[in-house]
């Protein structure tokens, strides 16, 4: 595995790293204002893809201040493409990191040898009472200890306690679920000015807008989600059907982290959709 720090052109440092052989599959992380957590799809796509992955800017390993908007992420992307010295790749995002892959396909098209869609929500905004109706119900048995560690200053261990049972919601099992969000988390800060800068603009999508532009947006789409994903599979309904070339996969009893909760055939699936690509573009 190889770290590489790529500059941009407003003077931010992004941490990237790149591992494997064979075609460019860069994997945006969600958020917004987190960090790489990709080992694991890293380590079982390496033998068939050049698995990269990054923290964006100001976020993890990465260097980089404000304004966090979309436009300057999808930037962020062509200039590690660059530094990469790619003509293509296939574009991956999770969660937020799947808007952001979108937004980059519809950006760069003639880059973008594919999409990997993975748990993410769409193009309209109608999902959003029902995820927070659904990590409420889900948190009920913790949230006396959630209650107890926010609006403080947490020591490390418990800033850890704080976010495993925060993110504990977005599993399908709740025997394992604060262990596999345990998992997700690394020792860096929470870009918090990211996460609402880039939180206000989504907002502002207008999605008959969106539906037109990805009605000619010529690109092979994987959509990937759990079906118990508290984010509803059904946001993602309006972006498949304008889609041209869309193929869209439910897993059963998974929530919002597949390749946690599902891996094997979550890496199957990924691994075909990226093999079929390979000899095509």
């Amino acid at each position: 595995m190889e770290a590489l720090d790529v500059p941009t052109g407003d003077g931010a440092v992004l941490h990237v790293t790149v591992d494997g052989s064979g075609p460019l599959f860069v994997l945006c992380h969600g958020g917004p204002g987190l960090w790489d957590y990709f080992d694991p799809l890293r380590q079982a796509l390496r033998d068939v893809t050049r698995v990269v992955t990054w923290d964006q800017r100001g976020c993890g390993r990465s260097t980089g201040d404000g304004p966090h908007t979309i436009s300057r992420y999808v930037q962020d992307l062509e200039d590690i493409r660059q530094a990469l010295g790619a003509p293509v790749w296939v574009v991956g995002g999770h969660s937020w990191g799947a808007s952001l892959a979108l937004m980059y396909a519809l950006a760069h098209p003639e880059q973008s040898a594919g999409v990997v869609y993975m748990s993410g929500t769409g193009l309209g905004r109608e999902w959003n009472p029902h995820y927070h109706a659904e990590s409420d119900r889900r948190r009920a048995g913790v949230q006396g200890r959630l209650d107890e560690l926010s609006g403080r200053e947490r020591t490390p261990e418990e800033e850890h306690e704080y976010r495993s049972l925060t993110w504990s919601s977005d599993f399908a099992d709740p025997g394992r679920a604060v262990e596999l969000a345990s998992s997700l988390d690394r020792p860096f800060p929470i870009n918090l000015s990211a996460n609402q800068q880039l939180g206000g603009e989504v907002k502002t999508w207008s999605e008959p807008d969106l539906r037109h532009r990805c009605r000619s947006l010529d690109v092979p789409f994987l959509i990937l989600h759990g079906d118990k994903d508290p984010r509803p599979c059904w946001a993602v309904d309006s972006l498949a059907a304008a889609l041209p070339d869309a193929e869209t996969r439910v897993f059963r009893s998974v929530g919002h982290v597949p390749w946690l909760e599902a891996p094997e055939e979550f890496i199957a699936i990924l691994r075909r959709f990226l093999g079929d690509l390979s000899g095509t573009r």
